[in-house]
């Protein structure tokens, strides 16, 4: 927010922020007994994304960069993995799921392509 670093102009960052946004969304849709799981898992792991993506850029060695980038990838799977079981109990639905569908598969992308960047050692970023 105050300070403009170089993660703020990636790509991978902005479109995680608008993941976060839209799983805190989707997550007000759930039932109140699930605010203290299910809702904080996802609500966590999706901030993870982005904060991932902030520290990672900001380290000075590849591999811890590409290792925080690593770390939010995995977060984006385990949101993944958790919208499963929200729509395996009704909470939601494909139709509902679908603006953070497309959002989870940009970011995506976006990061495998920070963590390709480092594994070929092409320090181009997305």
């Amino acid at each position: 927010m105050f300070l403009q670093l170089g993660h703020t102009k990636l790509n991978a960052y902005t479109i995680a922020r608008q993941f976060v946004k839209a799983c805190y969304k989707i997550t007000t849709m759930f039932p109140a007994e699930e605010r203290y799981v299910l809702t904080q898992q996802i609500r966590r792991a999706a901030l993870s994304v982005h904060l991932n993506i902030a520290e990672g850029s900001s380290r000075k060695s590849e591999a811890e960069r590409k290792r925080f980038y690593e770390i939010a990838r995995g977060s984006i799977i385990e949101v993944d993995a958790a919208l499963d079981i929200a729509a395996d109990m009704n909470y939601c639905t494909k139709e509902d799921l679908g603006e953070l569908g497309g959002v989870l598969v940009d970011v995506f992308k976006c990061v495998t392509g920070l963590i390709n960047a480092y594994t070929t050692n092409n320090n181009t970023h997305n």
